[in-house]
């Protein structure tokens, strides 16, 4: 379905990844700053801060406050965030002043596997019996993100190779085995509020801070998304629809991706 062509808007056919952006960026409305991880988070954030937020301040690791790149940036120390941020800051002073004192509204965070309480896994993957661990780019600022920061948004495809019922490492912290285990650990920040993907958005539950799917995305079924999950995933009472992607989204997005 990732890489699948869907219509429904206005300006041409749109894929489900940008689908997924755009509702990614929409999620964003109400922020006034983010901690941007790279990949589809950092697509997603400059989106948000090109249509619906345009005063969004966006925060990289390596430093970079107000970062407004003409372009994705490529990593984390890509000189395009530097070049363009508001100001550069230390990487201690990032993390001790800025994340860890809970001055940061959303985190925005990617992911290798999630599991049913929004834990993520970016470290290593099982690759079965006798051969070693599949290491994957690793922590990095993320675990700190997910304490720290007021809440956190997840951004990845949906299938039962990401959404697995048991990580193979817990790298970051999402609602830990459930509610009130993130209030046990000392995490400061709500934690994760929406895991959206190329098929709809799951939320946790308020009882039990399961993830519970809420919206699909248009011809996108309850069976589908059910079969991509590798738990037996609830729904909501009513399952809303998305919208699809507006004539100035698109363009935008597609401009970002292009320069």
């Amino acid at each position: 379905m990732s890489d699948g062509t869907m219509s429904g808007g206005t300006m041409s056919d749109w894929t489900s990844d940008e689908l997924m952006t755009v509702n990614a960026a929409r999620a964003l409305a109400g922020a006034r700053s983010c901690f941007v991880g790279i990949g589809l988070p950092s697509a997603a954030a400059n989106l948000a801060r090109r249509t619906i937020r345009p005063d969004l301040v966006l925060i990289y690791e390596s430093g970079a406050v107000g970062a407004k790149p003409a372009r994705l940036p490529l990593s984390i120390g890509d000189g395009e965030l530097a070049d363009t941020a508001d100001a550069v800051v230390s990487v201690p002073e990032m993390f001790n002043y800025w994340l860890q004192a809970g001055r940061i509204d959303v985190g925005f965070l990617g992911a290798a596997q999630v599991d049913r309480f929004a834990n993520i896994n970016t470290t290593l993957v099982d690759r079965g019996q006798d051969r070693p661990p599949g290491r994957l780019p690793g922590a990095g600022g993320a675990p700190e993100i997910a304490a720290n920061c007021g809440e956190v948004l997840i951004v990845l495809r949906h299938s039962t190779r990401n959404f697995v019922d048991r990580l193979d490492f817990v790298t970051s912290v999402g609602h830990g085995t459930g509610r009130g285990d993130r209030e046990r650990l000392g995490l400061r920040g709500r934690g994760p509020v929406a895991v959206i993907t190329d098929l709809g958005v799951m939320r946790p539950d308020p009882q039990t801070a399961e993830l519970v799917l809420t919206d699909l995305h248009p011809g996108v079924t309850v069976d589908q998304a059910r079969a991509a999950t590798g738990w037996p995933l609830k729904t909501a009472d009513h399952v809303a629809v998305t919208a699809p992607p507006t004539d100035a989204e698109l363009a935008a997005l597609r401009t970002l991706k292009a320069a």
